[in-house]
């Protein structure tokens, strides 16, 4: 294995060290830090699309589902946003990483403190070598305390930094939990709508199919038509119908999806169904600009869990060093309530300095294992990076191939419709069987569910792109 720990000195030089004890100025252990800068690709190979530009010319806003233009989707989202609960939590968890920042800072601060009290004792009279005195005492005090460690080797801010990093963290994960939420709430939306559109088409069909099926009966009671034409028409109802029962139940547990992810009950809560599945087709900025890496909350969090660890280093190098101490005490202590007079002062102040000399390399392994950790998040990193961009050709491509599918099955579905009217107008005249018939029947029914099913994967496909490309989201801070 390469070894990428660069060279540091153990002992600084004799004016640093007096210079960092007499100034008590901080000396920063940790090595520069400076995120990873990647070269992004010319050139995408789904769309040809990717080049360098504006953000201002690529910005997708932050309620990027408007658009779709669909209102109910709209709610659905502010709602999840609202309530959601896991988002919740997320939220939760970015306030305790607020709070351990401000626990850490506390470090760097002089410590204060008072302490008071009183007590009655008495002593037993025949214990051994009693002293001749009184056999009962009182006792009260009260005292001020301080203490305060000087920050030399940035030990304690190097912690702070990393808490304030880990802070940065949560808040990337809190906005990766909402875009998660919201391109998901979406993505089942049209699922829901899908399923809806499919249903009118079942729906539809088997208004067909009951026409058809009478007209064969009456055709076979005037001898015209065979039982097997009736058993056929009977086959493709019943079967129509099967399947329209499925895709109900698929709507439901779809609904009851939809409910948990804005927080409602799933035995109560309703959309309304709409038979017509949206053709919208947004206009997605395909022009990635050379920031993308400051556009998805997922390769911010790895940016910064680099940075904790690159901080990490710091603090185990502090760790060879000697570390400064100062405490104080003092107050007034007496065997009566009369307290505050000089007779009955205390007082203690005191420096203390503690230096490791030999712990059996624990100190050496602890800072290669800092380095180890740091490596680790960097190497994390690249692959996060490169996932981003493959999200991103995926989204490209496969939004673009959907798309144009569906207008090649719109115009199956039509020539469907065209063929099915065809054949049952012969048929009805009797210059065709019914077999004709029943096939143009399959073939309309399979390209209008499929079509149906193409149009419901682009428009998801199109909510992939989105969330591989931020949803809108920047990242908030300077990362350096």
């Amino acid at each position: 294995m390469t070894n990428r720990q660069p060279s540091w000195p153990r002992v600084l030089k004799v004016g640093g060290v007096l210079a960092s004890l007499f100034g008590l100025s901080a000396c920063d252990l940790a090595p520069a830090y400076h995120p990873p800068h990647y070269i992004v690709p010319a050139s995408w190979h789904g769309q040809g699309l990717f080049r360098e530009a504006t953000p201002q010319s690529v910005a997708l806003n932050a309620d990027w589902w408007t658009l779709f233009a669909d209102t109910t989707l709209n709610t659905l989202e502010a709602q999840a946003t609202a309530n959601n609960a896991d988002l919740q939590a997320a939220s939760e968890r970015f306030l305790q990483a607020r709070a351990m920042v401000k626990e850490a800072h506390s470090a760097l601060l002089p410590h204060f403190g008072v302490a008071f009290g009183a007590s009655d004792n008495k002593s037993s009279a025949d214990r051994l070598f009693r002293y001749k005195g009184p056999i009962t005492a009182t006792d009260e005090f009260y005292s001020g305390l301080a203490s305060w460690e000087p920050d030399i080797w940035s030990a304690l801010r190097n912690r702070e930094r990393v808490q304030k990093f880990y802070q940065q963290e949560q808040e990337n994960q809190y906005a990766a939990a909402r875009l998660s939420l919201q391109a998901e709430l979406a993505t089942d939306y049209f699922a829901l709508r899908g399923l809806d559109a499919q249903n009118a088409i079942y729906q539809q069909s088997i208004t067909y199919y009951q026409q058809a099926l009478r007209v064969t009966q009456t055709r076979l009671a005037n001898q015209d038509a065979t039982g097997i034409d009736v058993a056929r028409a009977q086959t493709q109802l019943y079967m129509t119908q099967a399947h329209q029962l499925e895709t109900q139940a698929q709507r439901e547990v779809m609904e009851h999806a939809i409910a948990v992810l804005v927080n409602e009950d799933p035995t109560t809560f309703q959309i309304v169904p709409q038979n017509l599945l949206s053709d919208a087709e947004p206009i997605i900025p395909t022009g990635i600009p050379s920031d993308l890496l400051e556009r998805r909350p997922d390769i911010a969090v790895s940016e910064r869990e680099m940075a904790q660890a690159n901080r990490g280093i710091g603090i185990a190098r502090a760790a060879f060093y000697p570390h400064l101490f100062f405490s104080a005490d003092g107050g007034f202590d007496s065997n009566g309530f009369n307290l505050a007079n000089l007779a009955n002062s205390m007082w203690s102040y005191g420096a203390s300095v503690s230096m490791p000399l030999f712990q059996g390399g624990l100190r050496q392994a602890q800072l290669q294992q800092s380095w180890a950790l740091y490596r680790e998040t960097l190497d994390h990193y690249r692959t996060t990076v490169l996932s981003a961009f493959k999200d991103v050709e995926n989204g490209l491509s496969m939004t673009a191939r959907l798309r144009n599918e569906n207008e090649r099955l719109k115009l199956a579905v039509k020539a469907a419709l065209q063929a099915q009217t065809l054949t049952m107008t012969l048929y009805k005249g009797g210059a065709d069987s019914y077999l004709d018939a029943l096939i143009a029947q399959v073939n309309t029914l399979t390209a209008r569910i499929d079509q149906a099913q193409v149009q419901t994967q682009a428009l998801q496909s199109t909510i992939s792109l989105i969330r591989s490309l931020g949803g809108g989201w920047k990242i908030p801070y300077n990362p350096a």
